[in-house]
């Protein structure tokens, strides 16, 4: 079958290839790949400026949706024919202080699908039985190969920090993570103001159309001034999701949110870059950053699909073949959509 591989360390190195076909084992599970999506970390491993492990040659993709056609011998909780999903966590050690307390998102230990084991950018994958998550009929293939960065969101904006209804919320960066992390802010009761470019026009004005109260575009309005004159004597938002993963966006947020408000830091800059730390300090901030997803974020995600409270298969701006992974890669990094979409057929 054919394969996106990562074939080697260094930029580039990555094409398809013909690879074996997985063979199921014990605990694990086949599922033929119906949907996959590309994710900003598949450009990093592309790159190779991302700090996850990668161990090349390795098949890539971790965000998808299946159905399972094999088990391995003690497999129980799902059977051939089921329509399945998976989280990326594809081994952790089970022993350390964060697996023992539910955190294995955050094990020296985990290696992840698409990273270090064979992931989704190929016909079929084969994942443990403990990932897989059943979906419902009500939800299609394409919507459940967005559950993993829904469930990215959810881990951040639900796990990690805390909203109120009538809170107002900040979300910088109007891409799929970003409009994801609004729609859950407004689930919550929050006033939402998404912030981005002028790159960013045509994902502002769909952040309007699925439910934003305020768009900003910060190349031609003074975001900071419009946080202010929509709070409570001008103190500032309760919270920042910071989506983009722009340096510059991080400090902006540190300055739009609210003495002891919350900032969680989602987007990946992929570099070092430079923040006024003090600022911290002197707002008694709460700041976080959130890495992946735990299976109460999964269970939450899928709840607010089933629930139409989270709308993703609008977010779906292209869907291409998986030999046309470079036009892929390329409309994704030119942010010319939303969320690009591999069928592995």
């Amino acid at each position: 079958m054919k394969g996106l591989v990562k074939y080697d360390k260094g930029p580039g190195n990555m094409e398809i290839r013909e690879i074996a076909e997985p063979v199921v084992q014990p605990g694990l599970v086949k599922i033929e790949v119906k949907a996959a999506g590309i994710c900003g970390s598949d450009i990093h491993i592309l790159h190779s400026d991302i700090a996850i492990p990668v161990r090349p040659p390795v098949v890539t993709g971790h965000e998808f949706s299946g159905v399972v056609t094999a088990v391995g011998e003690g497999v129980t909780t799902c059977k051939v024919g089921d329509r399945v999903t998976s989280e990326t966590a594809y081994a952790y050690c089970g022993k350390c202080h964060n697996c023992k307390t539910g955190r294995y998102n955050l094990c020296d230990e985990r290696r992840t699908l698409g990273y270090w084991f064979n992931g989704a950018f190929a016909k079929y994958t084969v994942v443990p039985e403990d990932r897989i998550h059943l979906l419902t009929d009500s939800i299609s293939f394409e919507e459940a190969a967005l559950l993993e960065p829904a469930a990215c969101v959810t881990h951040a904006v639900m796990d990690l920090a805390t909203i109120q209804a009538g809170d107002v919320v900040l979300v910088s960066g109007p891409g799929a993570v970003g409009l994801i992390a609004m729609q859950v802010a407004k689930a919550h009761g929050a006033f939402v103001i998404v912030s981005g470019t002028s790159v960013d026009a045509d994902r502002l004005t769909f952040a309007k159309k699925l439910g934003a109260d305020r768009i900003v575009d910060v190349t031609k309005e003074d975001v900071l001034a419009i946080v202010k004159s929509l709070t409570h004597m001008g103190r500032g938002a309760d919270v920042v999701l910071e989506c983009s993963g722009s340096g510059r966006a991080t400090a902006t947020g540190i300055e739009a949110v609210r003495k002891q408000g919350q900032f969680v830091q989602i987007g990946l800059a992929g570099k070092p870059f430079e923040l006024n730390f003090d600022r911290i300090c002197y707002k008694e901030i709460k700041v976080t950053g959130s890495l992946g997803s735990v299976w109460t974020a999964w269970n939450n995600a899928i709840k607010l699909v089933e629930a139409k409270k989270l709308n993703l298969k609008d977010l779906v701006s292209h869907t291409f073949s998986l030999d046309e992974w470079e036009k892929g890669f390329d409309v994704f990094e030119k942010k010319e959509g939303l969320k690009v979409l591999f069928k592995p057929e």
